[in-house]
C-alpha cells in the first residue's frame, strides 16, 4: 500500500496563519444538545459554521488571486492539482534564487520547497525573515515548465516590500501556488505525487487544501 504524508496544517478557531488578518472562528451552527429532540430516540447531530478568510492555513493561489482574468477555483483544472509527479528542493533561503533548482527535471512536476520554517508555525518569528523565492527562480521555474510550487514558508514572496513578483510571474503563468506547507520533511526528494485540490467556488482565488503527498510502496 502507498503511503500517505500530510502536508498541511491543521486549521483552529483563532489562529493567525498571515500577521494582521484575522484568524478564523469556528463554531456550532447546530450543536448536539441543541439537536436533542429533534430527532428519533438518542439520535443527535452537529452542524458546524466557520468564518474565515480564504488565506487560511495551507492553501492554494489560482490565477485570479493575482489577475481578475485568470482561472479561480472553480475553474482551475483538476489536472493543475492532482496527481501531480512531484520533487522536493532542501534549502534554507533567505533568498532562494534559480541555482537551488539548476539541474533538476522540474517540467510537469510540483515543485517543492523545503526550507524548514514551518517550525516556526504559530509563534511570532514565522512571520518575519522567512524564505521565499526570487524573481529570477520564478522565471527559471516557469521557463523550465513547472506545473505547480509549493513552499513550507510564510510566502512564496519576500514581503520586506510591496512587490510580489513570484506570484506575479507565476499565476500569470497559470502555475498554482502552494504556501504554509508543512512535514515536506517526510518526504523522498524524488518519486512521490502531490495532491491539493481546492472546492468548486465561483469568484475566488485562493482557499485551504489539504495538500498530500501519495508515495509507492
Amino acid at each position: 500500500m502507498p503511503r500517505l504524508v500530510e502536508l498541511n496544517h491543521i486549521i483552529e478557531s483563532g489562529m493567525s496563519t498571515y500577521k494582521g488578518l484575522p484568524g478564523p472562528f469556528i463554531c456550532d451552527y447546530l450543536s448536539r444538545e441543541a439537536s436533542k429532540g429533534l430527532y428519533a430516540g438518542d439520535t443527535t447531530f452537529q452542524i458546524g459554521k466557520i468564518e474565515m478568510l480564504s488565506n487560511t492555513g495551507t492553501y492554494l493561489d489560482t490565477p485570479f488571486h493575482r489577475y481578475a482574468e485568470g482561472a479561480d477555483l472553480c475553474c482551475i483544472p483538476l489536472s493543475a492539482v492532482t496527481e501531480l509527479p512531484a520533487l522536493v528542493v532542501r534549502i534554507e533561503g533567505p533568498a532562494i534564487g534559480p541555482e537551488a533548482f539548476s539541474g533538476l527535471l522540474v517540467k510537469g512536476k510540483a515543485v517543492l520547497v523545503h526550507t524548514g520554517w514551518d517550525r516556526h508555525w504559530r509563534t511570532d518569528a514565522y512571520f518575519t525573515g522567512h524564505p521565499f523565492l526570487t524573481e529570477a527562480a520564478a522565471i527559471y521555474l516557469r521557463d523550465f515548465g513547472a506545473a505547480l510550487v509549493g513552499i513550507d514558508s510564510h510566502n512564496i514572496d519576500d514581503t520586506s516590500g510591496n512587490a510580489r513578483p513570484v506570484h506575479t510571474i507565476l499565476l500569470c503563468a497559470g502555475i498554482p501556488i502552494v504556501e504554509h506547507m508543512t512535514q515536506l520533511g517526510e518526504l523522498p526528494d524524488r518519486n512521490f505525487i502531490f495532491n491539493a485540490p481546492p472546492p468548486r467556488i465561483k469568484g475566488m482565488g485562493t482557499f485551504p487544501v489539504r495538500a498530500h503527498a501519495v508515495i509507492p510502496d
